[in-house]
């Protein structure tokens, strides 16, 4: 260690301090450092190590993708029939040109459609004026029946009352002819005495004349009694017959019910014939509808009609593909399916354009097979 110094400091005048020894500092010792070849040494390890865990991670990162060149493009193709038969008069549409939907594509000739139409309206209201007179007539049948049981009812009470009234007028008249050919009988009598008497002078012509008027009186007595029971025999005789005819007619009007549910009946059947009349109009509609063939999608049409050519219901005539309904068929070795999900992230690049696109997968054949992986709307080519 270095000597130790000893310093004085100066009197002051007022005290004096005793003199105070002190250390000299310790020096720091000079730092070691090491040698460039141990630092070049411990760089390249770190490089190392940095480089094996960066090469893991990206084994680990790279392995988890699959990619494959055995893919395709793919669609759904909607074909576009004809529904009637007919003469295609006219084609809107190219081929492979662009449409939306519910644009008119092919017309067929629809004259024969319209009078199709035509007959069926026509057909249409007559059922309907059969069905509103039935309509009428089920409740006029009704009443008209009620009615008549009313006043079949009376009748038959009124010509039971008649033929008895008749009966009774018939006795009495008969009583009247006893009566009267009773008086008759006796006034006779008195005729063929008194003529008798007068032929002898005994009575005077005055009483024979007497006795003959009287006589005579009672004979018309007797015949107007035989007239009178005549008459009521015949009024007997009509009042049974409106008996029979009231009977008839109760017997009728009791089968009203009947002949109103016949009516009813056919009513129903006329309604059940105006909706068949009815359906048969709308088919005629649609019939003519039918004539002009839309396309059912957005999409680039392949047509096979031309103008002039007879179709049949069922016959394809164009087909439209929709570019907005485009997605990637990819096959892939079954070691590469044990990762894939449906939902993950997929990258298509396409050869057709050239351009890379962002999708999904979609679904996942259940066998070895496609891989679908589908192209979002957005990024979707603009040509198959």
């Amino acid at each position: 260690m270095p000597d130790q110094e000893t310093a004085k400091s100066p009197e002051s005048p007022s005290s004096a301090k005793p003199n105070i020894a002190t250390e000299s500092p310790t020096p720091t010792p000079p730092p070691v450092y090491p040698s460039r070849r141990s630092r070049k040494r411990w760089i390249i390890a770190g490089a190392v190590v940095v480089i094996l865990v960066g090469g893991i991670f990206l084994w680990q990162y790279f392995s988890g993708f699959e990619s494959t060149d055995d893919a395709q493009v793919d669609v759904h193709l909607y074909p576009v029939s004809a529904r009637i038969s007919g003469y295609v008069q006219a084609v809107h549409v190219g081929d492979n040109q662009y449409v939306q939907e519910g644009a008119t594509l092919v017309e067929i000739d629809p004259e024969d459609y319209q009078v199709a139409v035509a007959k069926a309206q026509a057909n249409l209201e007559t059922a309907e004026a059969a069905a509103r007179a039935l309509n009428i007539d089920v409740p006029i049948s009704s009443v008209d029946t009620t009615s008549q049981l009313k006043f079949t009812s009376s009748d038959i009470e009124n010509a039971k009352a008649a033929i008895a009234a008749g009966e009774k007028q018939v006795a009495a008249a008969q009583a009247r002819i006893l009566e009267a050919e009773a008086g008759n009988v006796k006034a006779q009598d008195d005729v063929k005495r008194y003529h008798l008497l007068l032929a002898k002078d005994e009575v005077p012509a005055q009483t024979y004349d007497h006795a003959v008027a009287a006589a005579q009186t009672d004979n018309a007595g007797v015949t107007a009694a035989k007239a009178e029971e005549a008459a009521a025999e015949q009024n007997v005789a009509e009042a049974r017959s409106r008996l029979i005819e009231a009977i008839a007619r109760d017997e009728s009007a009791r089968a009203g019910p009947q002949r109103v549910a016949s009516t009813r009946a056919r009513a129903l059947s006329a309604a059940a014939d105006v909706t068949q009349k009815r359906a048969e109009l709308d088919q005629a509609e649609l019939n003519l509808g039918y004539t002009r063939i839309l396309a059912p999608v957005t999409g680039e049409v392949t047509k096979k009609v031309v103008v002039g050519l007879n179709v049949d219901p069922g016959e394809q005539m164009l087909t439209v593909v929709p570019l907005d309904q485009v997605w990637i068929t990819a096959n892939f070795k079954e070691t590469q399916l044990k990762r894939m999900r449906v939902g993950q992230k997929a990258r298509i690049d396409l050869d057709s354009n050239g351009r890379t696109y962002h999708g999904h997968v979609d679904s996942i054949a259940g066998a070895t097979g496609p891989l679908f992986s589908l192209l979002p709307p957005e990024t979707q080519p603009a040509t198959t």
